[in-house]
């Protein structure tokens, strides 16, 4: 398959949450810590004097000027450690973790935040478009922008700069008076597995399709691997008429079929015929192999309602076909852009509603 390392459709993202260009935050400027700890909701914002003393100039401009800091070179967006994400001037809670997931535009990404309460959206028409701005409810700093072309359940990905926010890790919460929160982040039940279903899906290249599918709330586990066509024990070098395929097992409680098929339309072209980028062959069709008649009912309503939507120019020419035996692919395969980052793809969430 052919690798191209250039990256374009990410620039589409990384101009979505783009505002204005500030310089990257360094050690000498950070002066550290928030305003305060817990928000205290009888509180008055400290004057703007104060805030010039206490934050950084990078968390100044951001919060206060509406600025941007620079993807992939801020504080949080490669974060993976559970906790929440508070306000830098009034430490009311704003974001969790566990709805945290990786966009590939450099800054930290949610799908929700922890308290609706605490955060008010705005319109934002600056350069030349309407968006929405996402705001702290009580300190009104500038955070980033929400856009409606985040992963399921919500839609949406809430894109934050991470000089609005501090940072409070899981084991530290009750010390720093934010006990409430504690509990979302104990140990929770393993699904049952007899509760979990299989979806089988292909997209072009598997790197990128695992790589987007793996974060998705309630997928409990992705494999990659080859189906769909009739050559036994197939392998990378070995597997004429299959696809390269995903195979995501997903908690039904948490994610739903449907959700499922909605993300992957969004993630892929489904109109270019045995082709997906610069990858082309039978190998990277579009297809569902549907496990059973609901997931082929599911499968077709889907389908046809991403059809009439209009949100592709061209027509869907996504296959639908009962799941045939499947072949998992070599271990290097296997969560590949885990062990390559910055490796190829050709996926990308695209902003689009089926409607």
């Amino acid at each position: 398959m052919f690798r191209n390392l250039i990256h374009i459709p990410i620039l589409v993202l990384l101009f979505g949450c783009a505002q204005s260009q500030s310089q990257p935050l360094t050690a000498a400027e950070s002066k550290g810590g928030s305003m305060t700890q817990q928000a205290d909701p009888n509180a008055t914002k400290p004057s703007d004097a104060e805030l010039k003393k206490k934050l950084t100039d990078m968390q100044y401009n951001v919060t206060q000027n509406s600025g941007t800091e620079p993807p992939f070179r801020n504080e949080y967006w490669d974060n993976h450690k559970p906790g929440i994400y508070v306000d830098v001037v009034s430490g009311e809670a704003l974001f969790s973790s566990l709805d945290k997931f990786d966009s590939g535009t450099g800054w930290p990404s949610f799908t929700k935040p922890l308290d609706p309460a605490n955060v008010t959206e705005h319109k934002d028409r600056k350069f030349f478009m309407t968006r929405t701005e996402v705001r702290s409810k009580q300190a009104d700093s500038h955070l980033g922008h929400v856009f409606d072309d985040g992963p399921a359940p919500t839609g949406l990905r809430y894109c934050m700069n991470s000089a609005s926010m501090r940072f409070i890790p899981a084991e530290n919460l009750e010390a720093e008076g934010y006990g409430q929160y504690k509990k979302l982040f104990e140990p929770q039940p393993a699904a049952d597995p007899k509760t979990l279903k299989t979806a089988t899906i292909a997209g072009g290249c598997f790197w990128g399709v695992e790589e987007l599918f793996r974060a998705m709330p309630g997928v409990v586990d992705t494999e990659v691997g080859y189906t769909g066509g009739n050559v036994a024990n197939a392998t990378y070098q070995n597997h004429e008429g299959h696809a390269e395929a995903i195979k995501i097992t997903y908690d039904p409680a948490r994610v739903s079929y449907e959700e499922i098929l909605e993300y992957f339309f969004k993630l892929h072209d489904p109109t270019t015929l045995n082709r997906q980028g610069n990858d082309v062959g039978t190998s990277y069709r579009s297809a569902i192999f549907v496990h059973d008649d609901e997931q082929r009912q599911v499968a077709e309503r889907v389908k046809a309602k991403v059809d009439k939507s209009g949100a592709w120019k061209r027509p869907v020419v996504t296959e639908i076909t009962p799941a045939k035996e499947f072949w998992t692919a070599e271990a290097y395969h296997q969560d590949y852009l885990q062990k390559n980052p910055g490796g190829y793809t050709c996926h990308y969430v695209r902003p689009v509603k089926f409607e």
